[in-house]
């Protein structure tokens, strides 16, 4: 029997909507979670990537940007059916972790495990979160990304302004960001930089997976500073480019993986960091500096005490 308190989704029909001034250079896939509101994250991927949302009649990808006038085509989709609010105590969890916030941004502190945003099953990530802890942020969105199980510096921005400004730093290298890895065994003293091109594939699951291909894109990983830790070694590197898990990919590539690193790692070291404590990828986004036209930004996030705790068990191992 059908009762007055059941909530029928309605379907919305074809329409077309043109990019404003104000929303120019917004990525795709955030301009559709604006128009289709509560529609989860992976709707809007699988709309743009089957050719039904196209951006001046063509085909487009979740991550193109948008022009001032483009014409982005919406087709019906279901509506009405509301999702779960995030648990306060999320959101009150993950605003603790801010390390800085001015006019134009926030850097939060991500914890490991958490995603950036919804999708492949996720129902939330960073940006839920903090769009649903602050209101009074209407046009949060993320200037970069981490990796899921990457902890460290991650960068939002309260307006398109300091979006666009953040993504010329980016293109332009005008950023410098740094992180901390645990890699195994002892890099070779003349080692101070990892140039190979990367390419994305998918592994045998479907999943996107980076390799080391001389037809990919260019990629650099600066080797800043390199501290013994019992037979493997804490690094400090700087991304001279910024590829979809390229740390991992080139640690791999000069036989050094990263600890805990499942896809790219060696499961013999994996297992010998694990009977250490180590229960997730030793990645660390420690710090970030930007010079925009919005300001200047520098901003360190320390080392989760799990992390460190396993250094100084391989450095306490090292000196018995």
């Amino acid at each position: 029997m059908h009762t007055g308190n059941d909530a029928t989704p309605t379907r919305t029909r074809v329409r077309t909507v043109t990019v404003s001034a104000e929303q120019a250079g917004r990525r795709l896939d955030n301009f559709l979670l604006g128009e289709f509101k509560g529609a989860p994250r992976s709707l809007v991927y699988k709309l743009v990537r089957s050719g039904q949302v196209r951006v001046n009649g063509k085909r487009a990808r979740p991550e193109q940007r948008l022009e001032h006038g483009d014409q982005v085509r919406l087709p019906p989709v279901e509506a009405g059916g509301e999702t779960a609010p995030i648990p306060q105590a999320r959101q009150a969890a993950l605003c603790a972790r801010v390390l800085h916030e001015d006019a134009q941004f926030l850097v939060v502190d991500k914890p490991a495990g958490l995603a950036c945003h919804a999708g492949s099953g996720l129902r939330y990530g960073v940006i839920e979160i903090l769009r649903a802890a602050r209101p009074d942020l209407p046009r949060l969105d993320l200037a970069h990304r981490l990796d899921r199980d990457t902890s460290g510096c991650l960068v939002l921005c309260k307006s398109l302004d300091g979006l666009r400004a953040v993504q010329a730093a980016l293109q332009e290298r005008a950023a410098t960001k740094r992180y901390l890895a645990l890699l195994r065994g002892h890099l070779p003293v003349t080692l101070h930089s990892i140039e190979a091109s990367l390419d994305i594939t998918r592994d045998a699951r479907g999943e996107r997976r980076t390799r080391v291909a001389a037809d990919g894109k260019r990629a650099r990983t600066d080797i800043e500073d390199c501290t013994p830790c019992g037979p493997h070694s804490l690094v400090t590197l700087r991304l001279g480019t910024g590829r979809m898990h390229q740390i991992r990919a080139h640690a791999r590539h000069i036989g050094h993986p990263v600890a805990g690193d499942e896809p790219y790692g060696d499961a013999a070291f994996n297992a010998e960091m694990a009977a250490l404590g180590l229960d997730r990828l030793f990645l660390h986004a420690a710090r970030i500096v930007l010079d925009t036209a919005q300001g200047h930004l520098d901003v360190e996030s320390p080392l989760p005490a799990p992390l460190a705790a396993v250094v100084a068990r391989l450095q306490a191992g090292a000196d018995a």
